[in-house]
């Protein structure tokens, strides 16, 4: 399959760039940095034993903070991959050469999704997975769920990268660039406003903050990804009750999970039917 070929070299392409290397080396720096914090917070000594639900609570908040922090470095890569995934290859006339053999421009759409999927998937769970090890190795902390964090967490990469690289097919790398820039921090603006309109019980602001989600619903699939992060313990305690903008504080809806499965899916078929059409 042409598609699985394509997809091939441009992991090939992405090594050689040295994107690969760059995405790797900044990341290990990050999680340096996080595991010295926690090395330095754990070694501090306390003039009383601290409870089990102060344990709960303080490895809950960093070990979220720690995807936290993940979820912006993965939907950036996400960005940074496919913001010129077609457009630039139109410009440079690459795709010129490679479509003048017998391939289907679906193939070039598809072939780079995957590749760019399988890409930030790995890098996810790789991240994530360190931050929730590190994590169980100086606490003892365990996750509600680590399954489903990680693949929430790897479904709202997916989902980034989906619109940005639908949107390399209709628009110039550098305007899809503040598109696809623009929506990702639109999704975070639409959160704080959901949560600040719970905060002072207005219903236009939830009604407002939940369009927007459901527009670009990748923060609303990071705060399902963070309930499932949390100490069984704390979230038994109550969690954070909805007072930390940035932390689920209930599990995902059905309708959700179901609008956030399909979202990727929609927007990589209408990548594949713009490039079809489009003049290059």
């Amino acid at each position: 399959m042409h598609a699985l070929t394509i997809a091939r070299f441009t992991i090939h392409e992405a090594i050689s760039r040295r994107l690969v290397l760059s995405a790797t080396v900044l990341s290990l720096a990050f999680l340096a940095l996080y595991a010295f914090g926690l090395s330095l917070l754990h070694g501090l000594r306390s003039p009383r034993p601290p409870s089990p639900s102060d344990v709960a609570a303080v490895g809950t908040i960093l070990t979220v903070l720690g995807l936290y922090a993940v979820h912006f470095l993965s939907s950036f890569v996400a960005l940074f991959l496919t913001v010129g995934a077609i457009s630039s290859e139109i410009d440079s006339g690459t795709l010129h050469a490679v479509l003048a053999r017998p391939i289907r421009r679906a193939d070039v759409v598809l072939g780079r999704w995957l590749a760019y999927a399988a890409l930030i998937s790995l890098y996810v769970v790789m991240m994530a997975g360190a931050i929730l090890a590190m994590a169980w190795l100086a606490s003892g902390y365990q996750a509600f769920d680590t399954a489903r964090t990680l693949g929430l967490m790897v479904l709202g990469a997916l989902v980034l990268l989906t619109v940005s690289l639908f949107g390399s097919t209709l628009f110039s790398t550098l305007a899809n660039g503040v598109i696809a820039f623009t929506l990702f921090g639109l999704a975070w603006l639409g959160g704080l406003i959901e949560f600040t309109g719970g905060m002072v019980e207005n219903e236009g602001m939830v009604s407002l903050g939940i369009a927007i989600s459901l527009l670009v619903p990748s923060d609303a699939i990071w705060k399902a990804a963070s309930f499932y992060a949390q100490s069984p313990l704390f979230l038994a305690l109550g969690g954070t009750r909805g007072q930390v903008p940035f932390i689920g504080a209930a599990p995902p809806t059905i309708a959700l999970v179901i609008w956030a499965l399909a979202y990727p899916a929609v927007f990589l078929l209408l990548a594949v039917r713009a490039f079809s059409r489009r003049d290059l």
